[in-house]
């Protein structure tokens, strides 16, 4: 089968790229990395197709989506805070982004697109867990779009015949996810401070909770997603079914690495919910959909990651001083002759 890939050099995206190709898949990756890097793509560049351009240029859509079969649209601006910080720049990409690839998908015939759609869209609602009958009430600018994002890919279907999936993420985190954005992922944070000895900061008093959920449970519903039969149109959420706090999170993190590390408490965020845990049993009844891999090897996994990244940075910078201390002794004796 022929995929795109939206966003396919960002976390979840490259993830999901690597099982595609791993299938014996065709993939065409469209990002602008904005968010996405080249580096989680290096293993398997030789193996896909990769254009560098943005979802909100419906000509470079069009042209990423020749010949696809199934689209995986996870390109998206992915923050809460910045979407409260900078709501246009939110709705021009998540919102008329999400259009393009809609309106291209139509003309080209692909067989389904499966939007990646967010918990946030359920916002306050007090009701634990969160089913998809739920009223959506979003908080936040990006629980806004990514709802609206849903709304366009009904409409879709309805008016134009195109089948579309949506998959309300919750929490999703594992490798690759960028801790050092202002914007990224609690654990991705966590993770790193636990290596770097400092001090972890949670913003609330850290007994919120989340359906933290591993990447790998992510793509295997993305997968599903696509060739599931009779689900055009419908919402599904994606999560573990658990709720997690955030305390609870640096207590597994202390049992894993050893540091006792306290955290620090700051006032809570702009447009963050206080709750949070999906009901997927919808997922599981229509989608075949079983979470592969649960919180705590997910977390274990995820940290031994940036351990690993840690140290070939480290090994990175060391060989460049090198290679660079090794160039500035060989210029010496050219300078000295010459004087």
């Amino acid at each position: 089968m022929r995929y795109l890939v939206t966003g396919g050099a960002g976390f979840i995206g490259s993830n999901t790229v690597d099982e595609l190709v791993s299938r014996g898949h065709s993939v065409v990756v469209l990002d602008d990395l904005s968010g996405g890097k080249d580096d989680n793509l290096a293993e398997i560049r030789n193996k896909i197709t990769i254009i560098k351009g943005s979802i909100t240029d419906i000509e470079v859509v069009r042209k990423a989506m020749h010949e696809a079969e199934y689209v995986l649209h996870l390109g998206a601006r992915t923050s809460v805070p910045r979407s409260v910080k900078d709501p246009l720049e939110t709705n021009r990409i998540n919102i008329e982004g999400t259009l393009n690839v809609l309106v291209a998908a139509k003309e080209m015939k692909v067989k389904r697109v499966v939007f990646a759609a967010s918990s946030s869209a359920y916002g306050e609602t007090p009701t634990l867990p969160k089913v998809e009958t739920m009223q959506p009430q979003p908080i936040s600018p990006y629980g806004v779009t990514k709802y609206v994002g849903e709304l366009y890919s009904q409409a879709f279907l309805k008016c134009y015949g195109l089948e579309t999936v949506s998959l309300r993420y919750f929490n999703i985190f594992g490798p690759r996810q960028d801790p050092s954005s202002p914007y990224s992922g609690v654990l991705a944070k966590f993770c790193t401070a636990f290596l770097e000895d400092k001090q972890p900061v949670v913003f609330g008093d850290g007994e919120q909770t989340r359906d933290f959920t591993f990447v790998d449970n992510a793509v295997h519903a993305n997968l599903l997603a696509c060739e599931a039969p009779n689900v055009a149109g419908k919402v599904f959420n994606v999560g573990c079914g658990d709720r997690i706090s955030l305390n609870q999170v640096l207590a597994a993190l202390r049992k894993i690495t050893g540091k006792p590390l306290e955290a620090k408490y700051e006032p809570p965020r702009e447009g963050d919910i206080r709750d949070s845990q999906a009901d997927i049993s919808e997922a599981r009844q229509f989608l075949g959909y079983d979470p592969q891999v649960g919180f705590e090897e997910g977390l274990r996994i995820t940290f031994d990651w940036y351990r690993e990244s840690q140290l070939k940075s480290a090994a990175r910078e060391a060989a460049a001083k090198e290679a660079a201390a090794k160039e500035a002794t060989a210029k010496e004796p050219a300078a000295k002759t010459e004087r």
